[in-house]
């Protein structure tokens, strides 16, 4: 008596479960990426030859549209002061990184430097290299 199976094992692989858990991966991926935003700011530097190892505590931004920043957080010119000085409270050497766009006025500068006389803070001109 010969006994048949009613079904029969098929031995093929199917792949469209694996295609769909590639096709989700990539538009994770991808929407995941467009929701990063860079902690930078766009700024084209001077130039300089030398450059300096010291870690300043925070820094301090001023584009070519003359809006500043603290570290990335927007900060009119009459906050910047108290900005500063919240950010370098209880420091032993309070040093700030200025980073200034090649267009913008040297008084623009000039200021930030005059704040940082009056509470004896360091400044590090940042640049990039030649």
């Amino acid at each position: 008596m010969a006994i048949k199976r009613g079904s029969k094992v098929d031995s093929g692989f199917s792949s469209a479960s694996m295609t769909d858990m590639i096709f989700l991966l990539l538009m994770f991926m991808m929407i995941a990426t467009t929701l990063i935003n860079p902690n930078a700011l766009r700024l084209i530097l001077p130039k300089a030859s030398n450059q300096i190892k010291e870690k300043p505590y925070t820094s301090v931004s001023i584009t070519s549209d003359l809006k500043y920043y603290v570290e990335t957080k927007p900060v009119p010119f009459d906050q910047l002061e108290s900005e500063l000085a919240a950010k370098m409270e209880g420091m032993e050497k309070p040093t700030f990184a200025l980073h200034m766009d090649k267009s913008v006025p040297v008084e623009e500068m000039v200021k930030v430097m005059v704040i940082a006389k009056n509470h004896n803070y360091q400044v590090l001109l940042a640049t990039s290299p030649e």
